[in-house]
């Protein structure tokens, strides 16, 4: 029993883990090809419209992680017209939310970059890149829809391909965009909107498959579930608008600590953690379909070996980059700086070898508040997503840099994420009904 349990665990994170590795490559592609087109003030540019991008992409996860969940959930139950509603209210759900964010895309995208702190030196970028990513939101958003819901209809190799496909579409598009075409940051934010519509060219597959039970139901819409759905995938939304909250209060703190070029060199450090925390989200996605069955079936075993399994990987996961970044601080900041700015390397070189220590803690904590979604402990999940987001980080980092400057924006992140650890723990410790301390 063991065995298979752990082969199930091994082939949904791992799979899921290398598309989301994909996924998150979307905009570390952008940083490296406009780093080298663009220099300083591209990344700059970027690392202002980057929280826009975690907003949409956040959204597009929540709707379909929270889905997916209680779709996993009524399938156990033998619940298929139930299961079937939740899917058709998120496409819908998705849809409509995608075109609102086009239109703030076309028609406010000039005020959301000054919002966000662009000068101007970097304002015509920051809202070509807005503008573009925004009128992709739609396929951003039913991408994260469909990719959760292939997934959780036992078609994870599935998801992995069209991630993974995606990424890879989207490095050579950038490239000729870039380059051959000379299309400026247009073109790497093109690119990126190219990607999720290819990605779901593939997933069309499963849709065409005898063992496909997922069906679009003609019907009203289901109000009433949209809450449901959304608290269930709540702590990813509150994950990644955490990043986007955490991005703009770093970049507004750091433009008046070191300006630009502080800001170019957080968005190197940033860029590169988004990767790292994409492979602690592929283990929070990847065990979702199996804790939301074992939890429907009430089989506390496994649900104790499945978050023992998670923890043991996450642990493993964050020493192997914390190893690879601290001794390779110098060549990943090279890559990066192709003006090679003596400023921009220092600052970024103590960045990465102070942020990064901080996911020890943090592949912990997403995998938690995933673990309590999974189980219905949606509020408990919020708690600890919103407390590592906004509750901790903002008034920490106000405090710390006024210290000790970069030095104490740097650990700002690894004293927040080790505190909701602690809480995490607290919270978890308590809560018999999810079957960590279920005897």
């Amino acid at each position: 029993m063991k065995e298979s349990i752990l082969k199930s665990f091994a082939k949904y994170v791992s799979l899921n883990v290398l598309g989301m590795i994909g996924l998150s490559c979307y905009i570390l592609v952008d940083t490296f090809f406009i780093s080298k087109v663009l220099g300083a003030m591209g990344i700059a540019a970027l690392n202002f419209s980057i929280p826009i991008y975690s907003l949409i992409h956040g959204t597009g996860l929540m709707i379909g992680i929270g889905g997916a969940t209680r779709y996993s959930i009524l399938k156990s139950q033998k619940e298929d017209k139930g299961a079937n509603r939740v899917f058709t209210t998120c496409i819908k759900t998705g849809a409509l939310i995608g075109v609102a964010f086009g239109l703030i895309g076309i028609f406010g995208s000039k005020s959301l970059a000054l919002i966000l702190g662009a000068d101007m030196s970097t304002l015509t970028m920051t809202k070509t890149y807005l503008t573009t990513i925004l009128c992709f939101a739609p396929v951003f958003i039913m991408n994260n829809i469909i990719l959760a819901f292939v997934r959780n209809d036992n078609n994870p190799n599935l998801s992995m391909v069209a991630m993974l496909f995606g990424s890879l579409c989207n490095i050579v598009l950038d490239y000729i965009f870039m380059f051959p075409l000379d299309m400026g940051i247009f073109g790497a934010a093109f690119a990126t909107g190219l990607a999720p519509i290819i990605s779901l060219g593939i997933l069309t597959i499963h849709f065409v498959k005898r063992e496909n039970s997922l069906r679009y139901v003609h019907d009203r819409m289901w109000w009433f579930s949209i809450c449901d759905i959304f608290s269930l995938g709540l702590f990813a939304f509150i994950t990644e608008v955490s990043s986007a909250v955490v991005l703009i209060t770093f970049n507004l703190v750091i433009m008046s600590l070191e300006g630009s070029l502080g800001v170019a060199s957080y968005g190197i450090v940033a860029n590169i953690a988004l990767v790292g925390v994409s492979i602690f989200t592929g283990i929070a996605q990847g065990i979702q379909p199996l804790v939301s069955k074992a939890y429907g079936l009430k089989n506390y075993v496994v649900l104790r070996k499945i978050i023992k399994f998670a923890f043991l990987s996450s642990l493993a996961v964050a020493s192997v980059i914390y190893m690879l970044v601290f001794f390779n601080a110098d060549g990943i900041t090279r890559i990066f700086n192709s003006e090679q700015n003596l400023e921009i390397a220092r600052i970024t070189k103590v960045g990465l070898r102070i942020y990064f220590a901080g996911f020890f803690f943090a592949g912990i904590n997403i995998i938690m508040a995933a673990y309590l979604s999974a189980t219905e402990l949606a509020k408990d999940a919020f708690v600890i997503s919103v407390t590592r987001g906004c509750i901790i980080i903002v008034p920490m980092v106000l405090l710390l840099s006024s210290i000790w400057g970069m030095t104490g924006l740097w650990m700002t992140f690894v004293l927040t994420e080790g505190i909701v650890t602690i809480i995490t723990v607290f919270m978890a410790s308590s809560k018999k009904k999810i079957g960590i301390t279920q005897t």
